[in-house]
């Protein structure tokens, strides 16, 4: 550890781009009713795009 405290910046990341995969899967899912939309929206946003968002600044500290 650091010695820092809270979150670290990854963290919060994948909370943000969590809270924003699943805004945007509840609103696919009121307006669209397209299951493929839904899908894109809760992994895609809020699991794949926050990982490769990691991985790119893990990837350019080094």
């Amino acid at each position: 550890m650091t010695g820092e405290r809270g979150l670290s910046t990854e963290t919060k990341t994948t909370l943000v781009f969590m809270v924003l995969g699943l805004t945007a899967w509840y609103l696919a899912q009121q307006y669209l009713e397209n299951q493929l939309v839904e899908l894109v929206a809760l992994f895609g946003v809020g699991i794949v795009l926050p990982t490769l968002l990691n991985e790119v600044r893990r990837q350019s500290e080094e």
